[in-house]
C-alpha cells in the first residue's frame, strides 16, 4: 500500500528543501518527493492512501539523543515500551538511551537486553548509549569494543561527570578507537555539592544552595582541550550556561571535534520557574538566567549547539511530591518538545529550518545515523505537524508513565499529528484526519 503525503510544506535540511510537496511512502521507503509527486501514484494497481496535509509540516522523524527510558531496573518510572510510545507521540522516531539504569548498561549482557526489548516492545527505533566508567563511577573504563558490538553508538555517565582529567582523556581516546562519541555530563561535583538550584538571587530568596556556572564551564574548557589533543569526538550534553556557549562556539571555529545539544526547558525556563519551591522545575543541570537562556537560543540559531535533546527524564510522584531537597532531578519531555519549541519560530529567534535541523538531520550525523532525512531510498520515518493547532498540556493523557512536567494546564500551539516509523503510522493525534 502507498501512502501519500500530499501538499505539505516539506522542511529537509539535509537536502535544503522548504517547500510545499508531497510525500510518497511504499514498502517502508519513501519512493518520490516533491512538488506533484502524489501524481506519481495515481493510478497505480495497488491501494493508496492520500493524506492531506495542507498547513501542515512534514518533516523528517526527529532523533533524540539523550533520553532516559529507565529499563532495566526503574521500569516504575518508566519502560521501553511506554518511552517509545511517549517519543512517538512528540515525533521521535529514534532515541538513544542513556545509561543511568539499574543495573548501569556498562557491558554488554545488558545492551543486548536492551536492543531486545526495543525490537519486541518498542514502537519507535532504540539506540542505546553504554557507560564510560565501570558503574558510572569516574575510575574504570568499560569495554567499550563490547558495547559498541552489542548496539551502543556512544558512551555517557550522564548524571556522573568524569572528573577525573586522566580517566576523561583514556577514555576520549580508547572511544575515538571505536569511533563512538564521548558524552559528557559537565559537572564538578566537588562545586556542586548539596546544591539543589541556580546560584542567583532567586536563590537566594528561597535559601537554597546555589550551583555555580562554573561547575559547568571549568569542565567544557578542560574537555575541550583534551578533544583536541585526542583527536576523539566529544560531546556535550545538556548545555546550560552562556559560558559553555562561547567555548563551544570558539572550539568549533578551531576545528575541534565537539557536538552539543540543548534541552527544550533550557531554551524556555529560567530559575524564576523555580519559585514556590517546584520540584517539577528541578533538574540537572538546573534551570539558569535570562541571560544564559538567550545566549542558549542565539547558539542555537547559529549552529553552535547542533542538537536539541529532551533529556526525557521521568519520575515518579513520589519523588517529586516531597521537599525541593530531596526531589529527583529531572522532567519529562517528549511530549511537549514541539509545542514549547515552536514559539522560538513565532517570534523569529530561530528559522523553523534550523529548529527542524537541530531535531532531525543535526542529531543524526552528530552521532552517524542514517535518520533525519526525507531523500529517496530513505527509510520512511517522517513527522507530521500542524503548527497551528492550539491545545492544553494535560499529563492525565501522557504515553509516558511519569506525569512529572511544569506545563501542567498551560495553552500552547503546535503539535505533533502523525508519526511514521518504516512507512507504519506509530501516532496519529486524536485531531488529525486524511481529508
Amino acid at each position: 500500500m502507498r501512502t501519500v503525503l500530499r501538499d505539505g510544506r516539506v522542511i529537509d535540511p539535509a537536502s535544503g528543501f522548504d517547500g510545499v510537496a508531497d510525500v510518497v511512502i511504499e514498502g517502508g521507503r519513501i519512493t518520490h518527493v516533491g512538488p506533484g509527486a502524489a501524481a506519481l501514484a495515481a493510478g497505480a494497481e495497488r491501494d493508496t492512501r492520500v493524506i492531506d496535509c495542507r498547513g501542515r509540516w512534514v518533516v523528517p522523524g526527529f532523533v533524540d539523543v539523550h533520553t532516559h527510558l529507565r529499563e532495566p531496573g526503574l521500569e516504575y518510572k518508566e519502560d521501553i515500551a511506554s518511552g517509545t510510545r511517549a517519543a512517538a507521540a512528540g515525533g521521535f522516531t529514534t532515541v538513544c538511551a542513556m545509561p543511568n539504569t539499574r543495573p548501569v548498561n556498562d557491558n554488554r549482557a545488558i545492551t543486548e537486553m536492551m536492543v531486545a526489548k526495543a525490537r519486541s516492545h518498542g514502537v519507535v527505533r532504540v539506540h542505546p548509549i553504554g557507560a564510560i566508567t565501570r558503574g558510572q563511577q569516574g575510575r574504570e573504563l568499560t569495554e567499550m569494543a563490547d558495547l559498541r558490538d552489542a548496539g551502543c553508538v556512544a558512551v555517557s555517565d550522564d548524571g556522573r561527570c568524569v572528573t577525573d582529567a586522566a580517566v576523561m582523556r583514556r577514555a576520549l581516546e580508547y572511544a575515538h578507537t571505536f569511533g563512538l562519541p564521548v558524552v559528557q555530563h559537565a559537572e564538578d561535583h566537588t562545586l556542586t555539592a548539596g546544591a539543589q538550584m541556580h546560584e542567583g538571587a532567586i536563590a537566594t530568596r528561597l535559601g537554597l544552595k546555589g550551583w555555580p556556572r562554573v561547575a559547568e564551564d571549568h569542565i567544557v574548557a578542560r574537555d575541550l582541550m583534551l578533544a583536541a589533543a585526542t583527536g576523539a569526538h566529544y560531546h556535550l550534553a545538556h548545555a546550560s550556561t552562556q559560558g559553555s556557549a562561547a567555548l563551544l562556539r570558539e572550539a568549533k571555529a578551531r576545528g575541534i571535534r565537539v557536538t552539543a545539544e540543548v534541552t527544550p526547558h533550557h531554551l524556555t525556563l529560567t530559575d524564576e520557574a523555580v519559585l514556590g519551591y517546584r520540584t517539577v522545575c528541578k533538574v540537572n543541570p538546573p534551570l539558569r538566567e535570562r541571560g544564559d537562556v538567550d545566549a542558549l537560543i542565539d547558539a542555537l540559531a547559529d549552529g553552535t549547539l547542533d542538537c536539541i535533546a529532551t533529556d526525557h527524564a521521568p519520575h515518579a510522584a513520589i519523588e517529586k511530591d516531597c521537599e525541593f531537597s530531596e526531589a529527583a532531578h529531572g522532567m519529562v519531555g517528549l511530549e511537549t518538545c514541539v509545542a514549547l519549541l515552536l514559539d522560538l519560530v513565532r517570534s523569529g529567534r530561530v528559522k523553523a529550518s534550523r529548529l527542524v535541523d537541530a531535531l532531525t538531520a543535526a542529531p543524526a550525523r552528530a552521532f552517524g545515523f542514517d535518520a533525519g532525512a526525507l531523500r529517496v531510498g530513505a527509510l520512511a520515518d517522517v513527522t507530521v505537524i500542524d503548527p497551528e493547532l492550539h491545545w492544553t498540556i494535560d499529563p492525565s493523557r501522557f504515553r509516558s508513565k511519569s506525569r512529572n512536567t511544569p506545563w501542567e494546564g498551560v495553552r500552547v500551539q503546535g503539535a505533533v499529528v502523525r508519526t511514521f516509523v518504516a512507512g507504519d503510522e506509530v501516532f496519529t493525534h486524536e485531531r488529525a484526519s486524511d481529508a
